[in-house]
């Protein structure tokens, strides 16, 4: 015990969660001691000031055994640009589509950016039609999270991926 309980008695609660009762901290103490556990504080505005006899050093070990784990079932979402130009040839428009279904199957954001160059800047609505149909070629991997904007002498859409309920995989019988 670090010293923090200041109250002269404090409710006990045993490992497996069962009231001990109110104890004075000497008491308290002592019954911590002969099991060999700590005598942690768990709710220190109550009155009396509820501990609880644990082993700390487990209990710590417990805590951070899960953080990992669930760190480990974590995903962290990437974002993929693609560059796309208005002139695009439809061969090369397929190659870019079907490389942004790829990023958004992985769950990550895409990214899409279409470079004007020259006279092409007086028709940005070029450029818009040719992101709207890539959107709506993806609809069912992605949806628009950032509608397309200009920002100089391009134009960006961003992707995100839709998540779907995992699949159970089919057995062969």
């Amino acid at each position: 015990m670090n010293g923090a309980i200041r109250a002269k008695e404090v409710r006990v609660v045993a490992p497996d969660g069962e009231q001990i009762g109110v104890k004075k901290l000497n008491e308290a103490l002592w019954l911590a001691e002969q099991l060999d556990l700590d005598l942690v504080e768990v709710a220190p505005n109550a009155k009396p000031p509820v501990c609880r006899l644990m082993d700390y050093g487990r209990y710590k070990y417990e805590q951070s055994v899960k953080e990992r784990e669930a760190r480990k079932k974590q995903t962290r979402t990437q974002i993929k640009e693609l560059r796309m130009r208005v002139r695009i040839g439809e061969h090369d428009f397929d190659i870019t589509r079907r490389k942004a279904q790829e990023f958004l199957e992985d769950y990550d954001k895409v990214k899409v950016t279409i470079r004007f160059r020259g006279r092409e800047r007086e028709r940005p609505e070029f450029g818009r039609e040719l992101m709207e149909r890539l959107a709506s070629e993806l609809s069912g991997y992605g949806e628009v999270e950032q509608t397309p904007k200009i920002e100089g002498g391009s134009m960006t859409m961003v992707l995100a991926p839709v998540r779907r309920p995992k699949t159970p995989e089919k057995t062969d019988e």
